[in-house]
């Protein structure tokens, strides 16, 4: 009787991903990569939910050219809420943060690139990123070190 081995994993998805700090706007985000790294980023109907009914923003782009998805994620989620507890002020209001990867968190957004494999021109993508001028900082992520690399699947 024949034996069969799967050499690769199915569950695992391969991915590059792109930690992006600056202060911008999503939509602006979006607009300065378009520009920059020729991109068409676009925002989808819905918005990301975590458990905590946080909602965080999604810009995707299909290159059909290189067979490659490109998703723009906002990493912060604030939502202003009415504290119950009783006090001087009739209305006190709290906001509360939430992170889509919380091992992340001074991550503004997250540039998730996936063509079934090692993305060849990250690094290249990388170097165009920083030179932006509205990005304070951008780097690689190692997915395998990711605690939270579920959310990221969607």
């Amino acid at each position: 009787m024949a034996v069969y081995k799967l050499l690769e994993d199915f569950d695992e998805h391969s991915y590059t991903l792109i930690a992006i700090h600056c202060s911008l706007e999503d939509y602006r985000i979006a607009y300065f990569l378009n520009s920059y790294i020729n991109t068409k980023f676009s925002r989808l109907d819905f918005d990301l939910k975590s458990i905590t009914d946080a909602s965080f923003s999604v810009y995707e782009w299909e290159d059909l050219i290189d067979d490659t998805k490109w998703n723009l994620i906002s990493n912060i989620s604030k939502v202003s809420q009415e504290n119950d507890e009783i006090n001087l002020f009739k209305k006190d209001m709290s906001t509360v943060t939430n992170y889509y990867i919380p091992e992340h968190k001074k991550v503004d957004y997250f540039l998730k690139i996936d063509n079934g494999g090692i993305f060849k021109q990250s690094k290249f993508i990388l170097k165009k990123i920083i030179e932006m001028p509205q990005i304070i900082t951008a780097y690689l992520i190692d997915i395998n070190q990711l605690k939270s690399k579920k959310n990221l699947i969607f």
